[in-house]
């Protein structure tokens, strides 16, 4: 195996909550993160190992011996029955207002902010989200950013979307996490019996980056009316939830001595990034019809790369109209078709063609956000990674890529231009098409992603 990885299959590693990326990821995972010394010097410390059986004296070599009582416990505890019905109307105890499913009308309407104000919309991406935490950097940097009402955020999306909500004061802590995290830092090698990977230092890394002052910062903005929303897949009940993080927040600087509702926030942003098949489940604890059980929760991409509105709500005959003032999507992704020889193997087919379907449902969603803001009478924006971006992966969250692809997207944000007005066009369209803007004005809009407003 190649020690650099193609860009596409890097690229889609990460990209989507597709159990299937479980193989892709385990079989393609080049030396420095397979045990190498390079991978070494940068792992984390790793758990202690099982207990290993006694040999009784006298045993002659090569019997087979009895596992130790750890790693007999090759099964989980059974998990508390409950119905459709029970997790219909199951919640938070305690938390009444910390979620809701995606698909709710009146309860997505209810959490929305009194005041309309600009959107901001973070997809999914793995590494690539180093895009996205360069461009929003950028924008402070260049004084373009602004004081966003909504953010929600989709698996990577969901990651940077707490400190883009809490402002510029956090952007240094974007531009470490995005240039300075290895793949020692996101998960370690080695089945844990849901999943091929085990994502504890990622549980790590969560809970050393949200503390609670970041929770009093999310929960002063929500108190404000802005609203921060993370987007998890209940996978018992095959639907999207909406977090309002912000609501949890208030909740954590309501209660300071009590760490339920900081435990839930860092579990939510866990679950959101959570690969069914690469990355273990996220049990959540909730109540419902008087029972308590727990929900499995998985990545957010599960249901869609990126969140607006329930999906009802952005039919183009639907008639709902955004309440917002500007709709900018962050899409920590390359849009553009990566051509590649492919090898005759599994992991390189799977990973050019679940590269290929994620980019076409990015597309298809991106065209049906476009046409929701079109008939709300708001402004459209989209930024994705530039065509000519082309910097080389060794392999899964390598810093060197994520480096590049950070300060591409922060020269993006600072110059202004970042945002194209309209989705990128499907190939075989023409480059050039004339839309009405959002002032009544026609104008020339090209659909290269980076082109300016």
């Amino acid at each position: 195996m190649n020690e650099t990885m193609s860009k596409a299959t890097a690229r889609t590693i990460f990209t989507c909550g597709a159990a299937v990326f479980a193989a892709v990821l385990t079989l393609q995972l080049p030396q420095p993160f397979a045990g190498s010394a390079a991978y070494a010097q940068s792992a984390k410390p790793k758990k202690p190992p099982a207990p290993q059986a006694k040999i009784a004296p006298g045993t002659p070599v090569g019997t087979p011996q009895a596992p130790a009582p750890a790693a007999q416990a090759s099964k989980f505890p059974p998990r508390t029955p409950f119905t459709a019905e029970d997790d219909a109307v199951a919640g938070i105890p305690g938390m009444p207002d910390a979620r809701f499913f995606a698909d709710s009308l009146a309860d997505f309407t209810k959490a929305l902010p009194a005041q309309p104000g600009p959107w901001l919309i973070l997809s999914t991406g793995g590494a690539d989200g180093a895009f996205g935490a360069g461009l929003v950097t950028g924008l402070s940097a260049g004084g373009h950013r602004p004081d966003y009402a909504v953010v929600t955020g989709v698996s990577a999306g969901a990651l940077m979307a707490p400190f883009m909500f809490a402002g510029p004061k956090y952007d240094a802590t974007l531009r470490a996490l995005y240039t300075q995290t290895t793949a020692a830092d996101i998960f370690e090698v080695g089945g844990t019996g849901e999943s091929f990977l085990d994502t504890w230092p990622l549980r790590d890394l969560i809970k050393k980056q949200i503390t609670p002052e970041l929770l009093a910062d999310i929960a002063t903005a929500y108190k404000s009316g802005r609203r921060l929303f993370v987007v998890t897949t209940d996978l018992d009940a095959e639907r999207s939830v909406v977090w309002n993080m912000g609501a949890i927040a208030a909740h954590a600087a309501d209660h300071g001595q009590d760490d339920a509702a900081l435990n839930l926030f860092r579990s939510v942003l866990l679950a959101s990034g959570s690969i069914p098949g690469a990355f273990p489940p996220v049990l959540i604890d909730v109540e419902g019809n008087g029972k308590k059980f727990s929900e499995m929760h998985v990545d957010g991409g599960v249901g869609g790369q990126f969140f607006v509105a329930p999906p009802a709500l952005t039919e183009s005959n639907s008639g709902y109209t955004i309440p917002a003032t500007e709709l900018y999507v962050v899409v920590n992704s390359g849009l553009q078709p990566d051509f590649q020889v492919v090898e005759r193997s599994t992991p390189t087919i799977l990973a050019q063609s679940v590269g290929m379907a994620v980019k076409t449902d990015i597309r298809l969603m991106l065209d049906r956000a476009f046409i929701a803001a079109k008939n709300s009478g708001i402004g459209f924006n989209v930024a994705s990674i530039p065509a000519n971006f082309n910097a080389p992966s060794r392999g899964a969250f390598d810093p060197d890529y994520m480096k590049a692809l950070f300060q591409t997207g922060y020269d993006l944000g600072k110059s202004g231009n970042a945002f194209a007005r309209e989705p990128p066009s499907f190939p075989g369209s023409a480059a050039t098409q004339s839309t009405i803007q959002p002032n009544g004005s026609d104008k020339a809009t090209s659909s290269d992603p980076g082109a300016s407003k």
